[in-house]
């Protein structure tokens, strides 16, 4: 029994085919590293927490592409691919220069779409015009960064944006016929339980179709790091953790479809919580505990949408 909305189980309902993400770094930077905003980004930020080795910007996307193709065809067994661009934000350059990029990354014909990792405020309507070309033949995901719908904690974490921009960021993507997705962090010493699980509601009625769930890290070589290090605050517990992300996914749309329940930085620069598990435990764990639970995605919740449909042909 699925019980809940998986992003494996979405790609193979509607590509019928093993499909896995290449993880792109294209040299972009962010507005709160630039100086535009800031020069030290959010203070949790340190993009070596989860991108990949093989990840490199000194290789053009066209050969990143290609890596990542051999090493998930043999590894994975993995028929087609979306080329996703993750570290940074990945629409902050001019229209021409994404438009080289993007075209370049699907250029092999098992690429079947873009996953397009950025910041709601580095969207605007010349980038979205251009990105929905793309979508008429492919599969394309925007994952915009929201990390939390409360205004204490986006000042907090010196995000640069209000949830306002996130909500325009979802619905100018919508319009176009592209698929929205959200990142969201739960665990900031800002938000009381209670808060971090309203939250699943109040993301739900944005409008995305995909969300990403991370546990708030603590990493080193940020500004959470000292701020941990002066006055060290709660990060949530394994066993804790398993509870929480049931709960919050029972207050979930269920058409939501879930790309990620957790995160996992490198040991070597992760300070806290150290749970001392694999990715492949802890996904077991939170699906042994919603087993026990009883639990499904959008037990709690009161509303409701379509599921998410590809709209190309592939």
């Amino acid at each position: 029994m699925q019980r809940y909305n998986s992003f494996g189980a979405f790609v193979k309902r509607e590509f019928r085919a093993k499909v896995y993400k290449v993880n792109i770094d294209a040299g972009f930077t962010c507005p709160n590293r630039d100086g535009t905003l800031g020069v030290s980004g959010c203070i949790y930020c340190n993009n070596d927490s989860f991108r990949p080795s093989s990840c490199k910007p000194a290789l053009s996307v066209r050969e990143q592409v290609s890596n990542g193709i051999k090493y998930l065809r043999k590894r994975y067994g993995a028929e087609k691919f979306l080329a996703y661009f993750q570290p940074f934000s990945n629409t902050y350059a001019p229209p021409d220069v994404l438009k080289r990029l993007y075209t370049e990354a699907l250029e092999d014909p098992s690429v079947i779409g873009l996953a397009i990792g950025t910041r709601p405020d580095c969207v605007d309507a010349e980038k979205l015009d251009l990105i929905s070309r793309f979508s008429k033949t492919h599969f394309v995901l925007m994952e915009y960064g929201l990390q939390s719908v409360y205004e204490k904690t986006l000042s907090f974490i010196e995000r640069g944006h209000d949830m306002a921009a996130f909500v325009r960021a979802v619905e100018m993507t919508k319009e176009r016929g592209i698929h929205a997705g959200g990142h969201v962090i739960v665990g900031f010493p800002t938000e009381t339980r209670q808060e971090m699980l309203d939250m699943a509601g109040e993301v739900s009625l944005t409008g995305i179709e995909f969300l990403k769930i991370h546990q708030l890290q603590v990493i080193k070589d940020t500004p959470l790091a000292g701020i941990y290090g002066r006055e060290p605050f709660h990060v949530f517990g394994y066993d804790e953790y398993l509870n929480f992300v049931t709960d919050f996914i029972e207050g979930l749309s269920p058409d939501i479809v879930l790309q990620r329940l957790f995160a996992t930085a490198p040991e070597d620069i992760l300070i806290a919580p150290k749970w001392g598990r694999s990715r492949h435990e802890i996904l077991r764990g939170i699906e042994k505990r919603f087993m026990e639970r009883d639990a499904s995605q959008g037990k709690a919740y009161a509303g409701g949408r379509a599921r998410p449909k590809s709209s190309v042909a592939l």
